[in-house]
């Protein structure tokens, strides 16, 4: 079975997206046909997983040439001896770029298979092995030490313990199986440990299991970019509205050289309990984190809590990064989304109110960084004219680094405000396989052009507070 072809979307959230790419202001431009033809390889991108794997260095511990030789010496074991470049994103100077390479052709399928469900599939296609909690079907007779071929359900309509499965199902390469099916379906307390180790997968990806911990963080290069964006400085107070699992809170917190104070806040238990996890493996002690409703962390009645501790007062932040609750529609890669038009439109309320108490909880000459990983018009460029209309204490301003292109027109924002914005939007790129003999012949500057368009879905805009215009 191929590779999917594109996302698959429910026919109305499809045709949502595409009224909002090929609205009139795209067609005057560009024409209706070629708009529609961007939006068709926006799609089949979605799919697709990124050029690159992103690895933000923890300058905080260790030295980026340090960690890259590190990673030199990691990849010649996990590839072989095949020499995969190693570099150094010349604009974001905690950042290494590892080329993924695939998709790979001619990979034989194996009689025994495995499939997993849509979640764990797209964890595989960016280089994870396979964890027993992520399948689902296995056939009848495998057992340890088979080479078996791992399919993703997309659909999710295969049955837990199901010895085979013709449903809609991906290809996504071949492993050996670490344990057998009989194991993984006993009904005894379930496994938590690596169920296939992928051998010979359809996107080669380094894989970061127990790999260097403590000195790198994956993270989509968008996201790495937004904080330096933020541009967090050594003694500021700084809130990270919604932190979870805290890649951008510890990137504040290594860019301010862990002097200052990070204040973290998500509403999930156990999602706080990750981002002092990961504070704590990263060494960094700038940053607290609380389980906190982002919508309620202004405190209007100006009596101060325990100290340090939400809700806030007025104007307690220097900066604000709301990277905010979205649609995710941007995330790739993403074979298939199932939600309704209902649940990709009900972000926006929601985004609004995180924005509101952000304002609200900005000093004066603050600078607030709205972000998402979706693509949709409404949770972007919409927002940002919301805003400016909202809040007139606020001023858009122009992004450092900038590796992504406009705005996108349809939300009424002028050519000069829209060019302060920065979309990521992979169709931009060519839709190609990055195979070995590209990674030979093609040049840095080539590489690192293709690692910024070929990311992520993602959307920054950047808001200075005034000094002396109230809100409303």
């Amino acid at each position: 079975m191929s590779f999917f072809p594109k996302i698959s979307l429910r026919p109305e959230v499809e045709n949502y997206l595409k009224e909002g790419f090929v609205n009139k202001e795209i067609v005057s431009a560009g024409g209706k046909e070629e708009a529609e033809r961007k939006f068709e390889t926006l799609l089949k991108h979605l799919s697709h997983p990124p050029a690159f794997t992103t690895v933000r260095v923890n300058t905080h511990l260790a030295s980026v040439q340090y960690v890259k030789n590190l990673l030199f010496d990691e990849l010649q074991k996990q590839y072989n001896g095949f020499s995969v470049p190693i570099l150094d994103h010349p604009d974001l100077q905690d950042v290494l770029l590892i080329p993924v390479i695939g998709p790979r052709k001619n990979i034989k399928k194996q009689p025994f298979e495995a499939v997993v469900g849509a979640q764990c599939g797209n964890a595989v296609l960016r280089g994870a092995h396979v964890y027993v909690p992520g399948i689902v079907s296995a056939s009848a007779l495998m057992k340890a030490g088979d080479t078996i071929s791992v399919y993703s359900d997309i659909k999710g309509k295969c049955k837990k313990g199901a010895k085979e499965f013709d449903g809609t199902k991906v290809f996504l390469g071949n492993g050996v199986a670490e344990v057998s099916r009989k194991e993984i379906f006993s009904g005894l307390p379930e496994l938590k440990g690596i169920g296939v180790r992928m051998t010979d997968p359809l996107y080669r990806s380094p894989s970061f299991d127990s790999v260097l911990p403590g000195y790198v963080f994956l993270q989509n290069l968008p996201s790495a970019v937004v904080t330096h964006v933020l541009d967090p400085q050594p003694g500021e107070k700084i809130l990270d509205l919604c932190a979870a699992p805290g890649g951008k809170t510890t990137h504040i917190a290594a860019l301010m050289h862990d002097e200052g104070e990070v204040i973290a806040l998500d509403k999930i238990p156990n999602k706080v309990e990750k981002i002092k996890q990961n504070a704590l493996l990263l060494g960094l002690n700038s940053i607290r984190a609380f389980c906190f409703d982002g919508t309620k962390a202004l405190n209007l009645d100006m009596v101060a809590g325990a100290e340090g501790h939400p809700p806030f007062l007025p104007e307690s932040f220097d900066r604000i990064l709301l990277d905010a609750p979205c649609s995710g529609l941007g995330q790739r890669p993403n074979m298939a989304c199932t939600w309704t038009l209902k649940e990709v439109t009900s972000y926006q309320p929601l985004q609004r109110k995180l924005f509101t108490v952000a304002v609200q909880l900005l000093k004066p000459g603050g600078l607030l960084v709205y972000s998402t990983c979706t693509i949709t018009l409404a949770e972007n460029e919409e927002q940002v004219a919301w805003a400016l209309t909202k809040f007139p204490c606020l001023q858009l301003q122009p992004q450092v680094p900038r590796l992504g292109s406009a705005g996108m027109t349809g939300a009424g924002l002028s050519q000069v405000l829209l060019e302060q914005l920065q979309r990521f939007d992979p169709s931009a790129a060519p839709l190609q396989d990055s195979d070995t003999q590209f990674l030979q012949e093609a040049s840095s500057d080539q590489l690192i052009q293709l690692a910024n368009m070929d990311c992520i879905g993602f959307f920054i805009a950047k808001f200075l507070k005034c000094q002396s215009t109230k809100e409303p």
